[in-house]
């Protein structure tokens, strides 16, 4: 049986990373169709980043950050029928990973692989929900094509290189430094292009043969509007995720047109949980399978629950390799 209170990470104020501050809270109690997790790791990712900014969370969700964990079952509400307490899970949550215990919903427990342990496990849901979303089920990459990948040195951007390449896709990739560009083709990348100091734009062109990125992962916004349109192909589509870049995407008509190109983007933690659901589905068919061998997470570095502001601080520098994680001790 949980405890009835468990050590949680607060936003105090709406600011910088110093605002991070632990705090007893009662342990929640699943309800129907819900998971209680006793958190091992769980994931930092920029939306928490932007919550800490803004100073809370969407209506109705938990005020604890943290959209994803990896630990044991520790309860389940009326209605489980998948998980059992001791079982081994990962799961992405609707806030609340910041702390000893949380809240999952059934159908986005996803199940820890042999051989994995809960550091590595909690890498994955963020990051392989997000890429997978966007590249496969929004952008409709396809074997043979040419993925271009922004910021690929990110959690987002390195498993995005992974599973472009576990489809059978052509991975191009953007960072900011040689060691990150290095990280990027030893995930299997065939080109990476340091942006501080190539146009991305001409290497996508010369790599391609002049064809163009087929689909473009974007994590920087709308100052890569006209430079990504330039790099599309033909019948070309571009998604965007969430990013800390302008938010105003503007660009001629004529460029879209002249493209034919398909523009979209999505957001994670709002998406419809039948949306969620299938992208979870997807994973457990094609990527899971994979987990260990052609799939492997890549992390930067993992920080005490109590020291989660160095967490935000480490990811707000940009210098990171993969995910951050916070880990949690009872």
């Amino acid at each position: 049986m949980p405890p009835a209170t468990m050590t949680a990470i607060l936003i105090t104020a709406p600011g910088a990373p110093e605002v991070l501050k632990p705090t007893e809270r009662p342990v929640p109690r699943p309800q129907a169709n819900q998971v209680l997790i006793k958190v091992a790791y769980a994931g930092i990712n920029r939306h928490d980043c932007s919550q800490r900014k803004r100073g809370h969370g969407p209506q109705g969700a938990t005020d604890v950050p943290g959209l994803e964990v990896a630990g044991e079952v520790a309860e389940v509400g009326a209605g489980v029928t998948r998980w059992k307490p001791g079982d081994r899970v990962c799961a992405l949550v609707n806030g609340g990973g910041y702390a000893q215990y949380c809240i999952a919903l059934e159908p986005l427990v996803l199940p820890i692989p042999t051989g994995y342990d809960f550091k590595q496990a909690a890498c994955l849901p963020e990051a392989m929900f997000t890429a997978w979303f966007n590249v496969f089920s929004l952008a409709h990459l396809a074997r043979g094509e040419w993925l271009l990948v922004h910021g690929g040195s990110s959690g987002v951007g390195t498993t995005a290189i992974q599973l472009g390449r576990l489809e059978g896709a052509n991975v191009i990739t953007t960072a900011g430094s040689a060691a990150k560009c290095a990280a990027c083709l030893k995930l299997g990348a065939q080109h990476a292009v340091n942006y501080r100091e190539s146009d991305f734009v001409a290497e996508v062109k010369r790599v391609t043969d002049g064809h163009g990125a087929d689909v473009i992962l974007d994590m920087v916004g709308g100052a890569y509007a006209k430079r990504n349109l330039e790099s599309l192909a033909k019948d070309g589509r571009l998604t965007h995720i969430a990013s800390g870049g302008p938010i105003e995407f503007s660009t001629p008509i004529s460029a879209i047109a002249s493209k034919r190109a398909l523009i979209t983007a999505s957001q994670m933690r709002p998406l419809e949980l039948d949306k969620k659901q299938a992208v979870a589905r997807d994973l457990l068919a094609r990527v899971w399978p994979h987990l260990g061998t052609k799939i492997n997470p890549v992390l930067d570095s993992v920080y005490p629950l109590e020291q989660a502001a160095a967490s935000h601080a480490r990811m707000e520098s940009s210098q990171h390799i993969g995910k951050i994680l916070l880990e949690v001790r009872h």
